[in-house]
């Protein structure tokens, strides 16, 4: 009869591969601060040249043929060393001249890699713009593709346009949810048809759970799809349960293929209710609820917020690329009309256009 008991022999081998395992994170640790110290490293280089590079040109002592010339330079004598071409090297002037007078954000510039920097200052138009997809890509730890793709739902037009729909419960409670939450949410790489069922929706959005995670925020965690709550004997069915970190709160998310409809709040209300009695642990705060709708009309949204005392709110759904153009358009629009009172407070990142409050 086999022995209960693990052998001595299984038992030391159990223990060096959890020696061993230790040493692959320390490894790997290393090598994530030797790859973090390198990027430091050469985006200080690329900031001092651009500096030196930028006050000659603006003393008058260089010239666009002198910064030929410096390319050709580095060329001759250091013939195994890259990416100091004249276009480079102009490039690396526009990164210092794009910071070198804004002390808050220019201390952060080392956190995101060149080519971070390169997306970033050929795709904003504005210095407010460029601050935001910085401080995003440090703060959600984007990669170049993920980046990319936020520059195409243009993102920075929407959280301006468009600030999140919350209860005042929320705001209360959660003043760092305007950070959290936004307004529209793209949901593209499903694939979708204009015209789909619920099921389409939910089943796509466990499909692409990485993709939905990544697009809802860093901090969002998945608890469970069509999660049970029992209530006086009856089973109900919660479309999607989610956790916030930051927050220390588990989201509820129902999802909705038509308008927001006003009556769509007691249910989820009446979710939320369950969450806190039946499933939320005693370190955490109260449950935040999510109507994911395929659309909604603000000012329907508004009186239907405005008198809940359920920390709740409502955000759409698109499943296509919105039409950047146009959305610049009103950008532009708005920034027009409210200069006369923001020329000497200029939009930030930090804050939601409309009402100053935080769109990060």
């Amino acid at each position: 009869m086999p022995s209960k008991s693990k052998s001595p022999a299984v038992r030391s081998i159990k223990k060096d591969e959890a020696t061993f395992s230790e040493v692959v994170r320390l490894i790997a640790s290393a090598r994530e601060r030797a790859t973090q110290d390198v990027n430091t490293a050469l985006i200080d280089l690329y900031w001092k040249v651009g500096e030196i590079i930028s006050h000659k040109i603006e003393a008058a002592e260089w010239g666009d043929g002198v910064v030929d010339r410096l390319a050709q330079f580095i060329a001759r004598t250091e013939p195994g060393l890259r990416g100091f071409t004249r276009r480079n090297l102009f490039r690396m002037r526009q990164f210092y001249e794009a910071y070198r007078n804004d002390s808050k954000v220019s201390p952060l510039v080392t956190q995101l890699s060149w080519t971070h920097h390169l997306i970033i200052l050929g795709q904003s138009k504005r210095p407010e713009e460029r601050e935001f997809y910085l401080r995003l890509a440090i703060r959600e730890k984007w990669s170049k593709r993920e980046l990319e793709r936020q520059f195409r739902t243009a993102l920075f037009e929407r959280a301006v346009l468009s600030p999140p729909k919350m209860s005042p419960l929320v705001t209360q409670m959660y003043p760092e949810a305007l950070n959290v939450f936004r307004d529209a949410y793209t949901v593209e790489f499903l694939g979708l048809p204009r015209a789909h069922a619920e099921i389409d929706l939910h089943r796509g959005l466990l499909e692409k759970l990485k993709d939905f995670l990544i697009e809802l925020g860093r901090d969002f965690c998945f608890v469970g799809s069509e999660y049970p709550l029992q209530v006086g004997g009856q089973d109900f069915a919660l479309d999607l349960l989610l956790f916030h970190r930051g927050l220390t709160s588990l989201v509820a998310v129902e999802l909705k293929v038509g308008r927001f409809q006003p009556e769509y709040l007691g249910k989820l209300a009446f979710y939320l209710e369950a969450l806190d009695r039946d499933v939320r642990k005693p370190h955490e705060q109260p449950s935040i609820g999510v109507l994911l709708c395929a659309s909604k009309d603000d000012e329907v949204v508004e009186y239907a917020l405005s008198r809940t005392l359920s920390p709740t709110l409502i955000a759409e759904y698109q499943t296509q690329l919105p039409d950047k153009k146009l959305l610049r358009a009103k950008l532009h629009e708005f920034y027009l009309q409210n200069a006369p009172e923001e020329v000497s407070d200029r939009p930030s990142p930090d804050s939601k256009h409309r009402k100053r409050k935080k769109v990060l």
